[in-house]
């Protein structure tokens, strides 16, 4: 049986229990215009997939958000301030944590949101993703008080909302193996990881699925899966793709104007 024929099989399980799936897409680590963020933006306008692109404020330039400005389905989440570990060895890599002051650390958050209003206006949610899709748990209660109503990581979440006002749609499936060479993880086990994840969500409270790229790191192989992905969900019956807008609701929009 192929990857695939799995897939289709799962989108049956779902119509035979009278329910629909939900797929959605984010992409991580974008700063300015490349070769890579074109191919991706292509991929996403021709297979009319929403696309949710991960933005480092301080590093996104006026470049970047004048290309992304007439690119509908498109929307814009913070990934963290400058994407700077602040880990120190053995330690995994994290930005927002405990390492310094926990002001100084939600400071620079609001600082990259009010950057990332202004150069991105509407396009841009007040979702935070967290580099490396860590963030210390004891931080999480303060997203909200500084004005995020989202959160995306990687994993199935805990809970729909970690604390009032926070809701959290994550990331469940990566198209690179990171610790394998940083390259594609192959066809099987990105769709084992795909069925598995939509299997989990079905058995549970039908939690959004989602699918994590990194333009700037993928190779040749992943490329192509990604686009086949795309084509192949839009034959699902049973499986909706839905843009961050969408999943995170209305009072996630940016509302500032364009700078």
């Amino acid at each position: 049986m192929s990857r695939w024929q799995a897939l289709a099989d799962e989108d049956a399980r779902w119509g035979e229990a009278g329910r629909t799936a939900t797929l959605w897409w984010r992409d991580d680590d974008a700063v300015d215009v490349s070769e890579p963020l074109d191919r991706l933006l292509a991929i996403a306008r021709d297979t009319a997939t929403p696309l949710a692109l991960a933005v480092v404020p301080a590093r996104a330039t006026a470049a970047l958000a004048s290309h992304l400005a007439g690119e509908a389905g498109v929307d814009v989440l913070q990934h963290g301030y400058a994407h700077t570990n602040h880990a120190v060895a053995p330690e995994k890599k994290i930005e927002i944590g405990l390492q310094r002051p926990a002001m100084l650390t939600l400071g620079e958050l609001g600082t990259g949101w009010m950057a990332l209003e202004q150069r991105f206006g509407s396009q841009a949610l007040a979702v935070m993703v967290p580099p490396w899709n860590r963030i210390a748990p004891v931080l999480v209660p303060t997203l909200p008080e500084i004005g995020y109503r989202g959160l995306s990581t990687f994993g199935p979440r805990p809970r729909v909302h970690p604390v009032r006002g926070l809701l959290q749609v994550n990331t469940h499936v990566d198209l690179i193996d990171w610790k394998g060479g940083r390259r594609f993880a192959g066809e099987e086990t990105v769709v084992d990881a795909l069925v598995a994840s939509l299997s989990r969500a079905r058995a549970g409270d039908g939690e959004p699925v989602g699918v994590l790229s990194h333009h700037l790191a993928m190779d040749a192989g992943a490329w192509d899966f990604l686009r086949s992905l795309w084509e192949i969900a839009k034959t699902l019956e049973n499986v909706r793709v839905l843009g961050a807008r969408e999943l995170f609701g209305a009072e996630v929009r940016g509302q500032g104007g364009r700078g």
